[in-house]
């Protein structure tokens, strides 16, 4: 019988609806029962594409013992960290306090007034590599509460006080200037891997917004060594197994060095933000590889991820079954030589073996390979092995597809927005312009109220519970305003300052100082507040962003002075730990420049010339310019009040700092003015 989770929206509650373990959503009445009954809460949050969140509710949830036990002696709650990513925020912050490591899933015992008193991540069923098992757990929770309740509640105290006083002191209100981004430039450079591109040790991310960085600070001094990491970085990941070689689109994350071996689960966000990144990058170096991979990045996110609501699904899952019935990890991705002779034939087989690194011994488990693209010696035939990866590809379309999260998170939907419409707008793919276009009008019929509040999630249609946090408004006030400098529609540009207007008011304090959830949020342990950058732009860094754009398009100086005061934590936070603030570098990079604001009109927006001084405008390099287009005498968008046509023709403005250059009807002349450098 389905448990109360079944009426949920989200795709990792309903994963456990049908367990013996009666879960309670998060809710004011789950810790009314927990009080009623005088019981611990037992907190347990994950995500649906989290391997070990499915191993842990194999072992643990699925079985009727243990669930039994849970059910006599706790309150069980089960929480979707995308969904709610405050409750996982402030919890999260405690584990890692109480233990200096943290992960989902993440397993926290709470008092019935949500206080933490005992943390963990994965409890095996039974004790094995030092670790507890789990019912060994519960029983000595359960024991503790019973006879050591003082001690419980001194320790719950203590964490909740402690959390308190790590609110972040921000006093620093000044901006960072070239000092500052010097200094990241050159810790980003000690970290940096030469012989593999990327940063750190193993597990290797995708560093998507230092990526950004790097280009926009090579767009703006001419550094050849800013661009030599991004360039070499965006290289070794593409020809890497994180990438997918056949289908296009990047895995969550290396588990080695060399980006051979993937986390096999697909997220949104960083494909998004990826596709971003290698269209800037083609954009600033003209790089086939950027070009293919963006493109490819593009396709996988529209054919696999893309509702039919026109929103985009949240993950794609790291296991499938592997023909057996049993699940397994990267089973639809990975190929052993025998699997390449049965679809391609022998001498193709051995090709398609070199050419993607297929190996006898196996670069992956059992003797299977993940498909990389090597350094290739010699000539390769483009049309064999494009066969070759379109067979490859109709053969691995009958595997059993890993299982997709279909809830669409507000956040992630407004970076592949502006990921979508950008690309779509440099190659010259309307289609790709047009799914960016569906996934705004979702946003905006669904997510969006009539006071322009923002909900976190939706799923089939249906809106969630759950009210958005800063990086909701931030993303998608992002991808809106990407969308009003390629479609050159207004309207866009009026609902990024609706989102934008509610996080002045209701995430800002008097100091400038930005929080993660709003004022008027609920209450939690302590209200979320975190500048660095994880998996995406932290919601402060992307506020920033978001706000200095939108001033930079309308001359808003609220929304300036916000962008500015926001930017002081970079000041603060570049130089000592760069790779985590990336965003917020990027964001500064643009404050450097300006941004410069630029503004196109033309006699009709079709006019062949004006969309070619439109297109020179969209590809300028310019850290964070800003782009409006229209017909002469347009009030579509500021940019464009009193801009006239020179001598009939299509032409083009630049300001930048309050100082306009001449107009010019010149595209050449243009993207001069777009890619000056100042070093």
């Amino acid at each position: 019988m389905p448990n109360r989770l079944a009426h949920e929206t989200s795709p990792y509650l309903l994963q456990h609806a049908d367990n013996p373990v009666d879960w309670w959503p998060w809710s004011e009445e789950a810790f009314e029962e927990a009080r009623r009954r005088d019981v611990p809460v037992l907190l347990s949050v994950g995500y649906s594409s989290c391997h070990w969140c499915h191993v842990m509710a194999h072992e643990s949830f699925e079985d009727g013992a243990t669930a039994a036990y849970l059910n006599e002696h706790f309150v069980s709650v089960k929480v979707d960290r995308e969904e709610r990513p405050d409750v996982d925020a402030v919890y999260m912050e405690a584990v890692q306090a109480a233990t200096g490591q943290g992960g989902w899933p993440m397993t926290v015992f709470l008092t019935p007034e949500a206080a933490p008193f005992y943390f963990g991540t994965y409890f095996p069923p039974s004790p094995r590599h030092g670790m507890p098992g789990f019912r060994q757990v519960l029983e000595g929770v359960r024991q503790a509460w019973a006879d050591r309740r003082e001690e419980v509640a001194e320790v719950a105290g203590k964490i909740v006080r402690d959390l308190a006083g790590r609110e972040l002191q921000y006093g620093d209100t000044r901006t960072p200037g070239e000092d500052e981004l010097a200094q990241a430039l050159l810790g980003l450079t000690r970290e940096y891997d030469p012989q593999r591109g990327g940063f750190g040790g193993a597990p290797k991310f995708p560093p998507s917004m230092v990526l950004e960085f790097l280009l926009r600070h090579h767009a703006r001094t001419g550094s050849e060594g800013a661009l030599q990491m991004a360039q070499d970085t965006c290289e070794r990941m593409a020809r890497g197994g994180i990438y997918d070689q056949l289908g296009g689109g990047f895995a969550r994350y290396s588990v080695d060095r060399d980006w051979v071996v993937p986390h096999f689960e697909k997220m949104l966000y960083d494909n998004a933000l990826l596709c971003r990144v290698y269209a800037h990058l083609w954009r600033a170096t003209g790089s086939g590889l950027a070009r293919r991979v963006a493109l490819e990045t593009a396709d996988f996110m529209v054919r696999e991820l893309r509702t039919k609501e026109g929103g985009f699904a949240s993950a794609l899952d790291a296991d499938s079954d592997d023909g057996s019935g049993r699940h397994v990890e990267g089973a639809a991705y990975v190929w052993t030589p025998a699997q390449l002779e049965e679809v391609l034939g022998p001498e193709d087989a051995e090709l398609a073996a070199r050419y993607f690194g297929v190996t006898d011994e196996g670069t992956f488990e059992q003797g299977s390979s993940v498909l990389q693209l090597p350094q290739q010696e010699g000539v390769v035939d483009a049309e064999r092995i494009a066969s070759i990866r379109r067979r490859l590809l109709v053969s691995r379309a009958e595997r059993p597809a890993p299982g997709r999260d279909d809830k669409v998170v507000a956040a992630w939907n407004g970076l592949a927005v502006a990921a979508l419409a950008e690309t779509g707008a440099y190659f010259d793919r309307s289609d790709l312009v047009e799914a960016a276009i569906g996934a705004a009008d979702l946003l905006v019929r669904l997510h969006m109220d009539e006071r322009a509040r923002l909900a976190r999630t939706s799923k089939d249609g249906r809106v969630g519970a759950h009210t958005g946090v800063l990086e909701d408004y931030a993303d998608v006030a992002e991808g809106f305003l990407a969308l009003a400098s390629v479609t050159g529609e207004g309207v866009w540009l009026e609902f990024a300052g609706f989102l934008l207007d509610h996080v002045l008011v209701r995430f800002t304090d008097d100091s400038g100082a930005l929080y993660d959830t709003a004022a008027d949020a609920e209450k939690l342990i302590r209200r979320p507040q975190d500048p660095t950058d994880n998996a995406t732009p932290s919601g402060w860094t992307a506020a920033a962003g978001a706000l200095l754009s939108y001033a930079a398009q309308t001359g808003s100086e609220p929304h300036r002075t916000a962008a500015e005061r926001a930017l002081g934590v970079v000041k603060a936070l570049g130089p000592r730990v760069p790779r985590f603030v990336g965003w917020g570098l990027a964001v500064a990079e643009a404050f450097l420049d300006g941004p410069r604001e630029v503004a196109v009109v033309g006699p009709a927006l079709d006019d062949p010339a004006t969309r070619a001084l439109h297109r020179t405008a969209l590809l300028g390099t310019a850290p964070g310019a800003v782009v409006a287009v229209g017909t002469a005498g347009s009030e579509e968008l500021p940019l464009l009040a009193d801009r006239i046509l020179v001598d009939g023709e299509p032409t083009a403005y630049i300001c930048r700092n309050f100082t306009c250059d001449a107009p010019t009807t010149d595209p050449e002349r243009l993207r001069n003015g777009l890619s000056f450098r100042e070093g």
